[in-house]
């Protein structure tokens, strides 16, 4: 039987399994798809131990930079993000590793009907906000800023975005006032963290993705449902990049989106308390 298998940790509350599984089922294959708990410093050894019945990996924090120096070869995106979520294992025994983060969230906007626009605010300074950038820039966003807690932690982001060709300014949370008169703003950070300005993000661009998806509503999405502005969550996200890495594993295309997307709902409805 072929395998699969997400790795990370925390792992028990990832989604992967439920889209892999549900798109198998789909696809009618009788493939197995696991999550098991990694560290960091585990990875090697565990990818190491693996057997020629493994297919591919779904890589969760902390282990989507480590992973590039596993694997023979690294597409594009990673290599540019610094940062992989995918790992492929060739029947040649060769390894490689991939970053669907970035084309999954430009799949996530177009489902919309969003493939361009002209300005963004990114709301935090991690991975997700890296990614970001890269989709942003592959949308023909030409202007970003970007809003982190502490900006001389920033440089790394920096960097990238002027890689990039993004004309690039940074803020901190005491200057959200001041910010406003976006195309886009995508919040990176987890649930919760953006609370407090939830009411003005909300209304800085027409369109808010807010990356986070349970518990939801966020209170960033709840102002933003309030007065209108188009909203996406991270359950998009989550589901478009599952779809390239089906696709990318089982050498299938179109992955069965719809499937996959139920699956990831009724295993967070399951979570919800009673």
């Amino acid at each position: 039987m072929t395998r699969c298998a997400v790795l990370g940790s925390p792992i028990a509350h990832s989604l992967s399994p439920a889209m892999h599984r549900a798109a198998y089922a789909e696809l009618g294959l009788d493939w197995r798809y696991d999550a098991f708990e990694v560290l960091e410093d585990e990875l090697p050894a565990f990818v190491a131990s693996l057997g020629e019945d493994v297919r591919g990996l779904s890589l969760t924090m902390p282990l989507k930079r480590i992973a590039l120096d596993l694997v023979d070869t690294v597409d594009p995106v990673a290599e540019l993000i610094g940062a992989a979520n995918t790992m492929l294992f060739e029947p040649d025994g060769s390894r490689s590793a991939h970053n669907t983060d970035v084309p999954g969230l430009v799949n996530a906007f177009a489902e919309q009907g969003i493939t361009a626009a002209e300005t963004a605010v990114v709301v935090g300074g991690g991975a997700t906000a890296a990614s970001t950038l890269a989709a942003l820039r592959g949308m023909k966003v030409t202007e970003v800023t970007v809003v982190v807690r502490d900006v001389s932690k920033a440089d790394r982001l920096l960097d990238l975005a002027a890689e990039l060709g993004l004309r690039t300014s940074v803020a901190d949370f005491s200057q959200v006032e001041q910010i406003g008169g976006f195309d886009l703003c995508v919040s990176t950070l987890p649930g919760g963290a953006v609370d407090p300005w939830a009411e003005h993000f909300a209304a800085v661009a027409p369109v808010v993705f807010d990356v986070a998806y349970h518990p939801w509503p966020t209170r960033l999405a709840i102002a933003a449902h309030r007065i209108g502005t188009e909203l996406l969550n991270g359950l998009d996200l989550l589901v478009h990049q599952a779809t390239l890495q089906v696709e990318m594993m089982t050498g299938r295309s179109p992955a069965p989106l719809a499937a996959m997307r139920t699956a990831a709902r009724e295993e967070l409805g399951d979570r919800e308390p009673a």
